[in-house]
């Protein structure tokens, strides 16, 4: 009886100590391939739908796409006023070609930093119309207006446009109407003598537009 007890004691002791061993060996087989757990995990992960909270909320970051109406220039129309000829140097009627100056600032700067005055023919909650003038510079600044933009503001750009354009052929000639239509394409001008004035930098680009003759480099051609 005690050797069928012991017998018995012996074969549970036995198949205890294996069901343990065979949870260590699968222990220290996962410790030994973490490899095996990651990929397993990863899988899961994987296998998980992902739902596209764009779907939901298709304006979750507040922004959303704007459209609108590109700005149209007629340059065309307006080549047809005639251009009185101003040397860079005739400011009263450079800035009558403006119209009323609204405010001066006599201690702004001009292209290159230089000591200037800057005088604004638009309020300043307006989209503005500038003359920077220095010594050395003579420079057209007109706000340049967005697809996105209100109809007035767009209306007020193309007025700037057409000023500048006019004043520019009176300055330059045709080759300066072409320059601010060039402008007004998207082209960047950088130091082109146009009818013998040395355009330093012309462009419309982030709601800006720039013109900047170097008066102290004036041609006497255009070469």
């Amino acid at each position: 009886m005690w050797n069928h007890n012991l017998q018995t004691l012996l074969s549970a002791t036995i198949i205890a100590v294996g069901v343990s061993l065979s949870g260590c060996d699968s222990t220290k087989e996962e410790a030994q391939n973490p490899d095996a757990n990651a990929e397993s995990n990863e899988q899961a992960v994987t296998n998980t739908p992902v739902q596209d909270s764009t779907a939901d909320n298709p304006d979750l970051d507040g922004a959303t796409a704007q459209q609108g109406t590109p700005v149209k220039y007629d340059v065309a129309a307006w080549s047809t006023d005639a251009a009185a000829p101003l040397n860079t140097t005739e400011l009263d009627s450079i800035q009558s070609a403006f119209g009323k100056v609204m405010s001066t600032d006599e201690n702004s700067l001009d292209y290159a930093s230089n000591p200037a005055a800057k005088y604004r023919f638009m309020k300043n909650d307006a989209p503005y119309l500038d003359i920077i003038d220095s010594e050395k510079y003579l420079e057209l600044g007109w706000y340049y207006a967005n697809p996105t933009d209100s109809d007035k503001e767009k209306e007020l750009s193309q007025s700037h446009a057409k000023k500048s354009y006019q004043l520019s052929r009176q300055l330059m000639g045709d080759d300066g109407g072409k320059l601010v239509a060039d402008m007004l394409n998207s082209q960047i001008i950088k130091n082109r003598v146009v009818s013998g004035q040395k355009v330093e930098l012309a462009k419309c680009e982030f709601y800006s537009c720039m013109l900047v003759i170097n008066k102290s480099a004036a041609q006497t051609d255009d070469s």
